[in-house]
C-alpha cells in the first residue's frame, strides 16, 4: 500500500511538472521568430551606421577622432552580438540581450552625437562661405540623424522583448514556486515511509 501510495505521490509530481512546463511555453517568450526580424532589421541599421564613423572622422577633423574609436568599438560589439544571436537566437533571452539592448541605444546616440556635430559644422563653414564643405557637412548631418532614428527603432524593439522576457522569466519562477509548495503539501498527504518487508 505504501509502494502504492508513494508511486502515486510521483505521478502526480510528474503531472503537475508537465503542466508547469507547458504553461511556460504558453507565456509570451520572445520567440525565435521576432528575435531574427529585429536581428535584420538591426544588421541593416549598423551597415547604414558604420560608414558614416569614417565620414565623420574625415570631415568633421580632429574632434571627432576620440569618438569614432568609441563609435567603431560600439559598432565591433553589436556585429559581434547580432552573429552570436543569428547562431543562437535564445541567447537573446538572457544577459547578451541586455548587453544587445544597450549597445543598440550607445549607438544610436552616437548617431544623434555625429549628426549635431556634422550641423554645427556645417554652419560655420556656411558663414565662413564655404558652401561646398556645408552642403557635405549637412549631408552627413542628416545621414547620421536617419541612422540614429533607424537605430532608436530597433533599440526600442529589443527593449520591448526584453521587457517581455523578464517579464515572462518573473512569472515562471513564481509558478514553479507554486508548484513545488503544491508537490510538497502532496507529499506530505502519503505515507512515504519505507516498505517493511513482508513476513
Amino acid at each position: 500500500m505504501s509502494l502504492f501510495r508513494c508511486a502515486s505521490a510521483f505521478v502526480l509530481l510528474a503531472v503537475g511538472m508537465a503542466v508547469a512546463a507547458y504553461a511556460q511555453t504558453d507565456k509570451s517568450f520572445p520567440s525565435e521568430y521576432e528575435i531574427n526580424l529585429m536581428l535584420t532589421q538591426a544588421e541593416q541599421a549598423i551597415q547604414q551606421y558604420k560608414p558614416l564613423i569614417d565620414q565623420q572622422e574625415s570631415q568633421v577633423g580632429k574632434s571627432a577622432q576620440d569618438a569614432a574609436t568609441n563609435d567603431r568599438q560600439v559598432a565591433a560589439s553589436l556585429q559581434a552580438a547580432v552573429n552570436a544571436l543569428k547562431s543562437n537566437p535564445q541567447e537573446f533571452n538572457g544577459p547578451l540581450g541586455f548587453a544587445f539592448f544597450q549597445w543598440l541605444d550607445d549607438a544610436s546616440r552616437n548617431a544623434a552625437l555625429c549628426a549635431s556635430s556634422a550641423s554645427s559644422q556645417a554652419e560655420s563653414q556656411m558663414k565662413n562661405g564655404n558652401t561646398a564643405k556645408a552642403n557635405t557637412l549637412h549631408h552627413l548631418a542628416q545621414s547620421c540623424t536617419d541612422a540614429s532614428s533607424l537605430l532608436h527603432a530597433v533599440s526600442k524593439d529589443a527593449g520591448s522583448l526584453y521587457v517581455r522576457y523578464l517579464e515572462a522569466e518573473r512569472q515562471s519562477a513564481i509558478r514553479n514556486d507554486e508548484m513545488m509548495k503544491q508537490c510538497t503539501e502532496i507529499l506530505k498527504r502519503y505515507d512515504t515511509s519505507p516498505i517493511k518487508p513482508l513476513r
